[in-house]
């Protein structure tokens, strides 16, 4: 495919200037288009939402939602775009993404750059009379004093201009924010954020690296305030012992396969806990029809990717679909929603 071939090539930059020709190209419509409709086996529901497919692109990826039309048209499910921060901010210094390529992995240490929030909203209204499923992952400033107060000026303004919000308590990179998923203050950033959300659906995405015994508190948490549903999981700041690339050790999150065992069994937990009816997204190394099925299986209603394009190429969204409508077939599914937690012994509802 012509455009996996052009991914490849943009290697020869650093990788921020990759993404950002990435980008332009989307903006300029040159990306790929899907032509054919998805297959009736891969329409998914989750939290009251109706997608044409289960796989999604992950948040980072077009954090000043700059092209999320062209991104829906490549062949997404849904589209998150995002972070969004209430003022706009460059974030951490340069260089600050690593590509691991002997790991297939990546390293970044963005911390939020974008635009800010009056650009991104400017965005969303020029976009609202279009289809396609798009949500925006809320952030905090990196020098805010009130973090709680940026999540709430996020989804105050833009409540009525996407069709699900992230609460992002889970990047690595700004100091401090995973300290929002210890018991307390969860419960106070939950709080503020039901007084002021819409009617639209609401996550929360957490970090791989939680203990296993955070886990109940965390399904109790969304059950009491209310929240629709958990993305799991971000970045890791662990460094497996798998890792070859010399750039291992460079700061920030990993992601892509060697966080993909982790976040699978994290998935499991969730599911295995909550019981059939909670929403889950899986995220983390998914780079392959093998992978966002293993996710599915484990217990995600639908899956996110960001990492694996990077390697593969925008076909793999097309190979992702294909695959999982086949293995469906050979387990004998009618659709996808049968096999959602199929590992934990649960049926998922229909959201």
């Amino acid at each position: 495919m012509i455009h996996d071939l052009i991914a490849r090539a943009l290697h020869v930059f650093e990788p921020e200037t990759a993404h950002r020709f990435g980008i332009l190209g989307l903006k300029a419509g040159l990306g790929p288009r899907q032509i054919f409709a998805d297959h009736a086996m891969l329409a998914t529901r989750i939290a009251g939402l109706d997608l044409p497919n289960p796989v999604g692109l992950a948040a980072g990826f077009d954090k000043n939602a700059e092209a999320p039309d062209a991104l829906l048209a490549a062949g997404f499910g849904f589209v998150e775009l995002g972070a969004v921060t209430p003022r706009a901010q460059e974030g951490k210094p340069r260089p600050r993404i690593f590509r691991l390529a002997s790991d297939q992995a990546v390293i970044n240490r963005m911390g939020f750059p974008n635009l800010g929030l009056d650009a991104f909203e400017a965005r969303l209204r020029r976009r609202q009379r279009r289809g396609g499923m798009v949500g925006v992952n809320l952030g905090a400033n990196l020098d805010s004093e009130d973090r709680i107060a940026d999540y709430v000026a996020c989804l105050e303004r833009l409540k009525d201009l996407a069709q699900f919000f992230t609460v992002n308590i889970s990047s690595p990179n700004t100091p401090g924010l995973r300290n929002l998923q210890a018991h307390g203050a969860l419960d106070d950033l939950l709080t503020a954020v039901a007084q002021v959300r819409g009617p639209a659906p609401v996550f929360l995405k957490i970090a791989p690296d939680i203990a296993d015994e955070d886990v109940p508190g965390m399904i109790e948490a969304i059950g009491r305030h209310g929240l629709d549903g958990i993305i799991v999981s971000n970045t890791t700041i662990l460094r497996p012992e798998s890792l070859t690339s010399p750039l291992m050790g460079e700061g920030g999150g990993l992601s892509g396969p060697p966080i993909f065992e982790r976040s699978t069994e994290l998935v499991r937990l969730f599911r295995r806990i909550a019981g059939p009816d909670l929403a889950v997204i899986g995220v983390g190394g998914i780079d392959s029809a093998d992978a966002a099925y293993a996710k599915i299986r484990a217990g995600a209603n639908a899956v996110q990717l960001y990492t694996g394009l990077v390697y593969r190429g925008p076909g793999l969204v097309q190979r992702i679909k294909s695959g999982l409508v086949k293995r469906l077939q050979a387990d004998g599914f009618a659709s996808i929603t049968e096999a959602v937690g199929i590992d934990c012994n649960l049926r998922s509802s229909d959201g």
